[in-house]
C-alpha cells in the first residue's frame, strides 16, 4: 500500500523530456529528406527515402498554434480584403474580428469555438464559409500553459460569463453560433440573459453538434466519460505544467492527452491516412500530399485546458446531465431554458457524428419550450461526421446557405429586428416594378408588326401558285376524251 494518493503531476514533464530526446532524430530526418530530394529526385529509391525521412520528421514534430491566414473573401463576385483584429482581451481568451473595409450591411455572428483541446483555428473553414455572408467574430481561447497562475482559475461559470460579456459587447443584433462543446455554456448564458431581460439577448442561436443531452444516442466519448469517476479523472489525466512555461505548476488537462484519445477512437483511419500520404510522396502527387499535411498540421496542434474547467464539464455534461434535467446552476442562478423566448433556434447534427450522437443537439428544441415552434428548426446533415458539420464541401455548399437563410429570413424576431427586415420587402417592390417596364418594352415591337404584314399580303401570290392543282381536273378531261375516242373506234370496227 502506498501511503499517499497517486497522481499524474509529473506526466507533462516526462512528455517534455521525451520530446527533447527526439529532437536529434527529427534533425537527422530533416537533413535526410533534403539530401534525397536534392540528389535523387527522379528515382523511386530517392523519393522513397525522402518520403520515409519526411514521415519521421512529421511524427517527431511539435505542432504549434497555426494562424488563420484569412486574407480575403469573395462577395458578389468581387475580392474583399480581410483584416484580423483583436477587439477584446481576457485572461483566457481573445475576441477576434474578421473585419471588412467599408459597410456591407451583413448579419453579425459570434462564433464560439470549443475549448476542448484544439485551437480555434480548427474552425478556419467555418469562418471562411461564413465571411461572404456575415460579419464574423470568434472566441480565440488561449493555451493555459501560457497563462500565469496569478491570473486565477477558469471554471465552467467563467466560460458562461465570457459568453455573456461578448454578447453585450457586440450588441443585440447578434447571432451566436456554438460549435460542439460550447453549446452547453452558450445556452446557459442565453438563458441567464433572458431571465434578466437583457437587451443584448442574441436574436438567433445556432447549435452545431453540441452535447446538450448526452443521454441520447451516447457515443464512445460519452461512455468513456460516464463510466469513470471524477476522482479517476483527477488522478489519471490531470497534470502540472512544466517549469519552462509561463503557466508552470498550473493544473491542466494536457492537449496531447485529448489528441491521443481522439486518435484512438479512429486509429485505423489515421494509420491509413498516413500510409496514403507516404504513397503520395513517393508518387510525387504534391497536391494530395499538401492537402493531407494541411489537415494534420491543424489536427495535431493542440492546447491545454484548465483542469477545473475540464472536470466541471465532465460532471455537468456527462455525469449529472444538469442542463437537460433543469438542475444547472451557473453564476449563482438557476439556468432555465424554458425562459428563453426571444431568439430563434437552429440545431444542426451530422448523420455520422461519432462524438455528439444524433439527438443530443436536437434536445434543445424541446427544452426551449418558451420559443414558438415556428422559430425552432432542426437539420440533419447527411453523409457527414462530426467535423463535416462545420468544415468541408458539404458544409460550404449545404450548411452555410441554410444558416444564412435562417438568420436573414427570420420574421419572428422582436420589433427592433423586424424594422430592419421590413425594409427588404420595400426593396423587392422596386425590383418587382421592372417586369412591368419590360412589358412596355415588349409592346413596342407589337406596334411595329403591321409593317411586317406586307410579306403576309404577298402570300396570296404564293397561293395562286399553290392553286395549280386546279389544272388537274383539266388533265382529267383530256384523258376522258382520249378514252372516249378509243372506245368509239372499237365500236365502229365491230359494226363493220
Amino acid at each position: 500500500m502506498f501511503p499517499c494518493r497517486f497522481n499524474n503531476n509529473m506526466l507533462y514533464t516526462f512528455v517534455e523530456m521525451h520530446r527533447k530526446t527526439l529532437e536529434p532524430t527529427r534533425a537527422i530526418a530533416q537533413l535526410s529528406k533534403e539530401f534525397y530530394k536534392t540528389f535523387f529526385p527522379h528515382t523511386k529509391f530517392g523519393r522513397s527515402m525522402a518520403a520515409t525521412a519526411e514521415m519521421v520528421e512529421r511524427l517527431t514534430r511539435r505542432y504549434d498554434k497555426p494562424h488563420f491566414d484569412i486574407l480575403e473573401t469573395e462577395i458578389s463576385g468581387q475580392k474583399v480584403k480581410i483584416e484580423e483584429i483583436t477587439v477584446a482581451k481576457k485572461a483566457f481568451c481573445n475576441l477576434l474580428h474578421f473585419k471588412k473595409p467599408g459597410k456591407f450591411n451583413q448579419p453579425k455572428i459570434l462564433l464560439v469555438a470549443p475549448m476542448s483541446g484544439h485551437y480555434s483555428t480548427l474552425l478556419r473553414g467555418t469562418v471562411e464559409g461564413l465571411l461572404p455572408h456575415a460579419d464574423v467574430y470568434i472566441t480565440d481561447w488561449l493555451n493555459v500553459r501560457d497563462v500565469p497562475p496569478e491570473k486565477g482559475t477558469f471554471h465552467f461559470d467563467d466560460y458562461v460569463s465570457y459568453v455573456i460579456e461578448f454578447c453585450r459587447k457586440l450588441g443585440p443584433d447578434l447571432t451566436v453560433m456554438a460549435v460542439c462543446q460550447p453549446s452547453v455554456p452558450v445556452m446557459a448564458a442565453v438563458a441567464l440573459m433572458s431571465e434578466e431581460n437583457d437587451p443584448c439577448v442574441p436574436h438567433n442561436v445556432v447549435l452545431m453538434g453540441g452535447p446538450i443531452d448526452t443521454r441520447k444516442s451516447p457515443t464512445e466519448v460519452n461512455d468513456y466519460a460516464a463510466m469513470r469517476t471524477i476522482r479517476w479523472f483527477e488522478d489519471n489525466v490531470i497534470t502540472l505544467v512544466p517549469a519552462k512555461y509561463q503557466g508552470a505548476k498550473r493544473q491542466v488537462y494536457p492537449g496531447f492527452m485529448q489528441l491521443y484519445g481522439f486518435m484512438a477512437m479512429n486509429m485505423q483511419t489515421h494509420i491509413d491516412a498516413h500510409k496514403d500520404l507516404f504513397q503520395k510522396l513517393v508518387e510525387g502527387d504534391g497536391e494530395s500530399a499538401t492537402s493531407h499535411k494541411k489537415f494534420y498540421n491543424e489536427y495535431l496542434a493542440v492546447m491545454d485546458l484548465p483542469a477545473e474547467f475540464y472536470l466541471d464539464t465532465v460532471k455537468i455534461v456527462f455525469h449529472e446531465h444538469l442542463l437537460p434535467r433543469g438542475k444547472l446552476v451557473s453564476l449563482g442562478k438557476p439556468v432555465r431554458l424554458e425562459n428563453i423566448t426571444r431568439p430563434a433556434l437552429l440545431c444542426i447534427e451530422g448523420q455520422k457524428d461519432d462524438i455528439s450522437g444524433r439527438g443530443q443537439t436536437k434536445a434543445a428544441i424541446n427544452l426551449c419550450s418558451g420559443i414558438p415552434d415556428q422559430r425552432k428548426h432542426y437539420h440533419l446533415q447527411q453523409e457527414v461526421g462530426h467535423y463535416g458539420i462545420f468544415n468541408g464541401r458539404r458544409y460550404r455548399e449545404q450548411v452555410v446557405p441554410l444558416i444564412i437563410e435562417f438568420i436573414t429570413n427570420d420574421n419572428f424576431n422582436k420589433e427592433e429586428l423586424t424594422m430592419t427586415i421590413a425594409k427588404k420587402p420595400a426593396a423587392k417592390k422596386v425590383v418587382a416594378k421592372k417586369p412591368a417596364a419590360k412589358k412596355a418594352v415588349v409592346k413596342k415591337p407589337v406596334a411595329k408588326k403591321p409593317a411586317i404584314k406586307k410579306p403576309v399580303v404577298k402570300k396570296p401570290a404564293a397561293k395562286k401558285l399553290a392553286a395549280k392543282p386546279a389544272a388537274k381536273p383539266a388533265a382529267k378531261k383530256t384523258v376522258a376524251k382520249a378514252v372516249a375516242k378509243t372506245v368509239a373506234k372499237m365500236v365502229t370496227k365491230k359494226k363493220k
